[in-house]
C-alpha cells in the first residue's frame, strides 16, 4: 500500500473521531434542563467569587493588540509564519518524491 493511501485513511479515521467525539459532547450538552445549566452556572460563579479570582485572560503575557497598527503587525506576522509552513511543507514534500528543490 503506497504511503499516501495510508495517510489518507489515517485522515478519514481522524474526521470519523471527530464526529463521534463531537456528536457524544452535543448529546451530553443537551441532556440538561435549561434550569440545570442555570443551577451550574450560578455554583460555578459563586465558587469563583469565593476563592476570589476574577476572569483571567486566557495569555496574560500576550496583551490584545489596541491599535490598528498592532493588529496589522499580528496579521502580517500570522501571514509570515504561515507562507514559512507552506513553503516547509513543500520543501519536505519535494524531498519526499525526490523531485527537484527549485520550481
Amino acid at each position: 500500500m503506497k504511503w499516501w493511501k495510508v495517510v489518507g485513511l489515517a485522515g478519514f479515521a481522524g474526521v470519523a473521531a471527530t464526529g463521534v467525539v463531537i456528536a457524544r459532547a452535543e448529546r451530553r450538552r443537551r441532556a440538561y434542563t435549561p434550569e440545570e445549566i442555570r443551577e451550574r452556572l450560578r455554583s460555578r460563579a459563586a465558587e469563583g467569587a469565593a476563592q476570589g479570582t476574577a476572569a483571567a485572560p486566557a495569555h496574560p503575557e500576550r496583551p490584545v493588540p489596541r491599535t490598528r497598527a498592532a493588529l496589522d503587525a499580528v496579521r502580517h506576522r500570522a501571514a509570515a509564519l504561515r507562507a514559512r509552513a507552506t513553503g516547509l511543507a513543500r520543501r519536505a514534500g519535494a524531498a519526499a518524491s525526490g523531485r527537484p528543490r527549485g520550481g
